[in-house]
């Protein structure tokens, strides 16, 4: 009787270590491979708040549910191997997952659930911060001691270039390719905000697209559009406003109606945002280069 009920522990514990098992895969810039089953969910802990990039060949065949953190993923038909992207909301980072969906098999296992952590090693990337230590020659008390020791966050890369480059990536280039940037996080910002005065010397038609913040900075994307029939040549010196740092996306804006009316410019803050970096929208009627545009 003993026997059999150790032989039954020991059956119950297996049993509840099975039905416990995840699977761990690391994310070291490679694809991973998590296969399906058609007809059996499969749980894929990301423990991050990711947008999920579904091929439109799989309309239909594969259901994606995403909630705090994890994926639920379900295919109905067979899956020839596919690549989905699963882009990290906060930091832009991709991972790319292969799956493919096979038919059950009678006595087989359900499959266990799946978690992707970081790598040990991951590759440096572009702004990666990299920390040095300050040190004292004698520090003469504890307080200086443990001060001496603390790290100094660096940035390979200025900020501004960092915050610029990230952006364009968002805007222009496809979401694959956009580099990670540790700490980087998206602003809230108001679409709508008048920003007139940023060019008031040009006609130009100006509207928020999107902005990012880094340790202090911000950039904000604004989008020129020019309303005149005569192609424009953009310096950044007509722009109006307290800023780091200014970049257009392209030297000139065609005129309106041709391809190449509309582009963008990346401006940077430090400390403020940028309905306070602006000049208040009286000035928009004041030309800077002389005289009063409402009396022309």
């Amino acid at each position: 009787m003993n026997c059999l009920a150790r032989c039954a522990g020991i059956a119950l514990a297996l049993f509840t270590l099975s039905a416990g098992a995840v699977e761990i895969q690391r994310w070291d810039r490679l694809p991973l491979a998590i296969p399906l089953i058609v007809g059996q969910e499969r749980i894929v802990f990301v423990d991050q708040n990711v947008r999920v990039g579904v091929p439109r060949n799989l309309e239909g065949k594969l259901r994606v549910q995403s909630t705090g953190g994890a994926l639920y993923l379900l295919a109905s038909a067979p899956i020839e191997p596919t690549r989905l992207q699963l882009q990290n909301l906060t930091s832009g980072e991709i991972m790319l997952v292969d799956i493919a969906a096979t038919p059950g098999q009678d006595n087989l296992p359900a499959l266990e659930p799946v978690k992707i952590v970081a790598g040990d090693n991951p590759s440096a990337r572009y702004g990666q911060v990299t920390s040095t230590t300050t040190q004292n020659a004698k520090p003469s008390t504890q307080q200086e001691s443990d001060t001496a020791e603390q790290p100094v966050v660096r940035r390979e890369t200025p900020i501004p270039v960092v915050l610029t480059r990230y952006a364009a990536q968002m805007l222009y280039a496809p979401l694959r390719t956009v580099e990670p940037v540790e700490g980087i996080a998206q602003v809230n910002t108001n679409r709508r905000l008048d920003v007139s005065t940023l060019l008031p010397s040009l006609p130009i038609e100006a509207s928020i697209l999107g902005a990012w913040r880094l340790d202090g900075f911000s950039v904000t994307a604004v989008k020129l559009r020019n309303t005149s029939t005569q192609q424009l040549v953009l310096d950044p010196r007509d722009l109006m406003g307290s800023f780091v740092a200014a970049t257009f996306q392209h030297p000139y804006l065609g005129a309106k109606g041709d391809a190449s009316d509309t582009t963008t410019v990346y401006l940077v803050t430090q400390g403020r945002s940028i309905a306070d970096a602006l000049l208040p929208s009286g000035v928009g009627q004041i030309d800077p280069k002389g005289g009063n545009r409402a009396q022309r």
